[in-house]
């Protein structure tokens, strides 16, 4: 339990009621990720000329030695794409990964279970949301320990689900469709970007905010790191996080340039499913709605104009989208491995 000695009054979490989480209803299940080998042996199912030239960026940045950069969020592991990432972190084409709390979240109870978002009638007005024991419990104790040896959050995640005694040995039936543990196989920082009270682990007795923000702090440390490398060019993704993702991206970019290491022609590109006009974000126009479309007029527009790169905005459900772009980029790569 954290402690508190001010003068008001806290909640007691240790009052909160679990269930197993074996026990909870879930819309989705192992068997609904995708098969990337279905995928390449399948017609392309969408083009776009702006996708096909980030796939061309990609490839020829990796070719180049030059960092792949992905923050995505959650919901790429809720619609079944995770083994795309696991792939292209396999093949060298990405280099670091962000996240947010929900995409660990996520990927652990597959991981664990097989199953996640759960679909419990009224959970609510039932206090049931979010009470799922394990993930309560496993997720924050692997944050505590990892604190005390000052490690990330990612790195944390990964090496418990990796099947170390992490503070306890827990058995994951299914890691190797994990993210973060394939990340840390495959020495591809994973880096995961918390605030506080925005997860369902934090609503766990086991919770502890002094463990989340040091390894979710260590985690943006090693992700600024990673962008620090894209002085000579490199690519920079943003997959479905128009909140957490923008603003992990733009400190990051800040801090490169504040220590002359600002990145020199960046590719960057947004992938979401709003219409966006990019001419209102480009000229200011506060009036329109697309101006406050953080990852349009950062991701967009503003972080490739302020360092003589180019951005787009992909539009479309990322269960179509993901999929395409992943055929272009495995099959622009010849069969080349970039580690």
């Amino acid at each position: 339990m954290m402690q508190y000695k001010g003068k008001y009054e806290i909640c007691d979490l240790s009052k909160i009621k679990t269930y197993p989480i074996i026990s909870r209803p879930s819309e989705v299940h192992i068997e609904d990720l995708v098969d990337v080998n279905d995928i390449l042996n399948e017609p392309l199912k969408y083009h776009s000329e702006d996708l096909e030239s980030i796939a061309t960026s990609i490839v020829e940045a990796r070719k180049n030695g030059k960092p792949v950069i992905v923050f995505s969020g959650a919901h790429a592991v809720k619609n079944g794409l995770s083994p795309i990432y696991i792939d292209l972190i396999k093949r060298g084409i990405i280099t670091a990964f962000g996240s947010n709390g929900a995409f660990t979240i996520h990927d652990f109870e597959l991981a664990l279970v097989g199953k996640t978002s759960e679909t419990i009638p009224n959970a609510l007005s039932k206090g049931l949301f979010g009470f799922a024991e394990e993930t309560g419990k496993y997720i924050n104790n692997a944050l505590i320990y990892g604190n005390k040896l000052k490690l990330g959050y990612g790195e944390s995640i990964g090496r418990l689900i990796s099947g170390e005694p992490f503070p306890e040995k827990v058995e994951f039936a299914n890691k190797d469709i994990s993210v973060p543990y394939n990340a840390l196989k495959y020495n591809v920082p994973f880096c995961t970007h918390c605030a506080i009270g925005t997860d369902i682990y934090h609503m766990s007795k086991y919770f502890d905010g002094e463990a989340l923000g040091g390894c979710s702090g260590r985690d943006f440390l090693i992700f600024t790191k990673e962008v620090t490398k894209l002085t000579n060019g490199g690519v920079c993704l943003l997959i479905g996080s128009a909140v957490v993702g923008v603003e992990a991206y733009l400190k990051a970019f800040s801090i490169a340039a504040n220590m002359g290491k600002a990145p020199k022609n960046l590719i960057t590109a947004d992938f979401d499913m709003r219409d966006a006009n990019i001419d209102d974000a480009e000229n200011n126009r506060k009036d329109k709605p697309t101006y406050y479309f953080r990852d349009i007029k950062s991701i967009v527009v503003r972080v490739p104009k302020a360092f003589g790169g180019k951005g787009y905005y992909i539009k479309g459900n990322q269960k179509v989208t993901l999929p395409a772009f992943y055929k272009m980029i495995v099959e622009k790569t010849k069969g080349n491995d970039f580690h």
